[in-house]
């Protein structure tokens, strides 16, 4: 797997990181009032061994997190550092630009050459068909 595939895959376990521990905190975190004016929220009636796991997996889901990142970090300072700087890249960009016109133009002829060998394919198959069906059959 190449440098880009494996930062995007790091991403991608980063997300999955992130929102099972937002989902794992909003599921599992006990009620808090949030201003006395409001009434004390209900209790929850939660088995004394979830109660007692709660504050270990915020401290699990943050390494795992953590992990990733400094993973992701190690594969972001494993990438090629650009030669020259911007104007070389843009050089380079120019380059093949003019590289891909280039092709293009020549791809646009081998079309136009390929479209006029199928029409004379398709005009001779025409004729070839006509004189088939123009044939007598013997008596």
């Amino acid at each position: 797997m190449d440098i880009i595939s494996q930062l995007q895959e790091q991403v991608n376990t980063i997300a999955a990181i992130t929102f099972n521990a937002f989902g794992t905190l909003q599921r599992d975190a006990p009620p808090v009032q949030l201003s006395p004016n409001y009434p004390e929220p209900p209790a929850t009636t939660t088995a004394t061994d979830d109660a007692t796991a709660f504050p270990e997996q915020p401290k699990q889901l943050s390494a795992d997190l953590v992990k990733a990142a400094k993973q992701f970090d190690a594969l972001v300072a494993a990438l090629p550092l650009s030669e020259g700087g911007e104007e070389a890249q843009l050089k380079r960009i120019a380059e093949l630009q003019v590289e891909n016109d280039l092709i293009g133009q020549e791809l646009q002829k081998q079309l136009e050459a390929a479209e006029t060998e199928l029409k004379q394919v398709q005009e001779l198959f025409g004729h070839a068909a006509d004189n088939c069906l123009n044939m007598k059959k013997p008596e």
